[in-house]
């Protein structure tokens, strides 16, 4: 069974978590909250969020607000949770937190769900929360 995923999809999941995480911040998430929390040109999000609109992961209100469907919710969680549970890790091995996150950024897109569901029992049990 082979599991690589593309880019593309790295970057849907990327922008999926950055909503999710905007959201718990902001009442409110706009394109331009995406852009500006990633880094990111205002065109290449608007492309993004068009893409992630049409594959029903997001709508778009009148006002030009940002929601996750149950579905993009689902992915968005299920990243945010790799990503906060690698980088804990990480920086309780003792790797600086800025380089952690970095790293567990990488991470969360390549490990198969068979090896990230093992680490995840391994490392709550580690960090003391099983």
């Amino acid at each position: 069974m082979s599991y690589i995923k593309h880019k593309s999809e790295e970057s849907l999941e990327d922008y999926l978590e950055t909503i999710l995480i905007l959201s718990k911040r902001h009442s409110v998430v706009r394109s331009i909250d995406v852009a500006a929390e990633l880094n990111f040109s205002k065109p290449s999000v608007s492309v993004a969020m068009k893409n992630l609109k049409n594959r029903k992961y997001i709508t778009v209100s009148e006002d030009g607000y940002l929601h996750l469907t149950d579905e993009g919710r689902k992915i968005a969680e299920n990243v945010y949770e790799r990503h906060t549970l690698l980088t804990d890790w990480l920086v309780h091995l003792g790797v600086n937190p800025e380089i952690a996150a970095h790293d567990a950024c990488k991470m969360e897109h390549d490990i198969t769900p068979e090896s990230y569901e093992a680490m995840k029992k391994c490392i709550l049990t580690i960090l003391g929360r099983n």
